[in-house]
């Protein structure tokens, strides 16, 4: 993966295209968050439970790092309950957390807040706010073309979960 990333970003450097110097950019990203999340879950090898609120602590403090070494300063913060969760359920469980923290990151501004709660209705929700701007009224996760949102919708349907914008 590390191989990726670096061929990814070398590529993305020497793009003339801005657009596809951009995406080449968000591709590398999107990589590197990958591997970092394959990092952290390989420590949990043989184990049949994840402390899911400590991988997204240790996932919140990684990413922060992260977003802080570009221009504008972030923090990941983690609210809610300890719980223990399989690891066909933690691990795209962290791939969805994933993407929503980098879109929060990408569109919004200041604090990112991720939460993890129990539910009457669902069982438990887990939530990642941000202090930007809200989604476009109307916005219909299932109609958005980007891959983020298709990657987000197919882990959730993987783990029997479901994606809710509010």
């Amino acid at each position: 993966l590390q191989m990726t990333i670096s061929l990814l970003s070398l590529q993305s450097r020497a793009a003339t295209n801005p657009d596809a110097a951009a995406q080449l950019a968000v591709a590398a990203n999107r990589v590197s968050m990958i591997a970092r999340i394959h990092h952290r879950l390989h420590s949990y090898d043989g184990v049949q439970a994840i402390e899911f609120r400590k991988f997204l602590q240790d996932f919140g403090r990684d990413f922060s790092a992260m977003l802080s070494s570009e221009e504008r300063p972030e923090q990941v913060l983690v609210e809610g309950i300890e719980l223990n969760l399989s690891a066909a359920i933690a691990i795209p469980l962290g791939f969805v957390v994933s993407e929503l923290i980098a879109n929060a990151a990408k569109y919004g501004n200041g604090r990112i807040a991720i939460s993890l709660q129990p539910d009457p209705a669902f069982g438990f929700a887990l939530s990642v706010a941000n202090g930007g701007p809200a989604l476009p009224e109307g916005f219909d996760p299932g109609a958005s073309t980007g891959l983020g949102m298709r990657i987000i919708q197919s882990f959730a349907r993987q783990i029997g979960g479901e994606l809710q914008i509010g």
